[in-house]
């Protein structure tokens, strides 16, 4: 046990971020996440904006791609505008309940989006291995059910992981060795023997980013061996194509969230945690819209569809 009635009490936080870096290295980092960020945004507002409005993407596909670009645009939205503002000011100060609100949200929409992809991945195998019945197995009261699943177990592990990481109070250093509250990072600064709280993170990593994983290689392993089967190249080549595409981005998304919520903290350390919470908080949001919708030549004509309407709008008024 630990005494803590000599110790303050933490009521607020310092990111350390890139606060060792020299100002012409933070004003580079400025612009260049401010336009990886915008183009985040950009991209992800397109696809919810017309897969929700386009009736010709009325399918099962682009009805989790909207969702998909949503939980995108939540999660980059959390973390990136906070990391923007101290790459310019030297006040690097977050309250607790700020923090405690970052964390959340992080958990929220990081186990839900996990859920999402690997129902989007169950999508994609029943439209290629069982094609007649698609429209039967994935109806719009299933998309929806499955949508609401991966929400409602974002919210209630969000809880749990919140308890678990604020469970005891913060009596030592207050200085977060990232740009955003990191829930292994605190975990350490609070008072007491973390390693059960730390043990209880790597449990429910296991759950919900190993399972999830584990339908979506199941998925898309079937998928191949379906089309394997088939005798036309040019079908097996598209598909093998969209498949790859889409595992490249599982992959991307789910080995940076394991690094940081699944290996040991001797491993961890500022110049490592701060690249792999990059890329599972601004590069694969950015990444998704290219690889799941840009390629699609629905989704391309839909783009300008979209696009030819401003268009003409703007003809209109003026």
């Amino acid at each position: 046990m630990v005494d803590t009635r000599n110790e303050s009490i933490v009521t607020e936080f310092i990111l350390v971020g890139f606060e060792q870096s020299s100002p012409s290295t933070r004003a580079l980092l400025f612009v260049l996440f401010l336009a990886l960020y915008s183009l985040a945004m950009a991209m992800n507002g397109l696809i919810i904006f017309i897969t929700w409005t386009d009736p010709r993407l009325n399918s099962p596909m682009y009805f989790f791609l909207g969702h998909l670009s949503f939980l995108d645009v939540c999660f980059i939205t959390t973390t990136i505008p906070q990391m923007l503002i101290h790459l310019m000011v030297k006040n690097h100060i977050v309250s607790f309940v700020s923090c405690v609100t970052q964390m959340y949200l992080v958990f929220c929409v990081g186990v839900a989006q996990c859920i999402l992809l690997a129902f989007m991945a169950y999508d994609r195998y029943v439209a290629i291995c069982h094609p007649l019945s698609y429209a039967q197995i994935m109806s719009q009261q299933v998309c929806v059910r499955l949508v609401s699943t991966a929400w409602f177990f974002g919210l209630i592990n969000g809880i749990f992981l919140e308890y678990m990481s604020f469970r005891n109070p913060f009596c030592r250093d207050n200085h977060i060795e990232n740009f955003f509250c990191e829930a292994p990072i605190v975990i350490t600064l609070s008072c007491g023997d973390p390693q059960f709280s730390l043990r209880v993170i790597f449990a429910d990593a296991i759950v919900v980013l190993l399972s999830p994983m584990v339908l979506i290689v199941i998925s898309y392993a079937r998928i191949l061996a379906s089309i394997l089967g088939r005798s036309s190249s040019s079908g097996w080549r598209k598909t093998f194509s969209t498949c790859a595409s889409h595992l490249t981005v599982v992959i991307f998304l789910y080995t940076s969230a394991m690094f940081s919520y699944m290996n040991p903290r001797s491993t961890h350390g500022p110049d490592k945690d701060k690249p792999f919470s990059l890329l599972y908080t601004l590069i694969a949001p950015m990444c998704n819209p290219i690889i799941y919708s840009f390629r699609n030549k629905e989704m391309k004509g839909a783009v300008v569809r979209a696009l030819g309407r401003s268009s003409l709008f703007q003809a209109e008024s003026v």
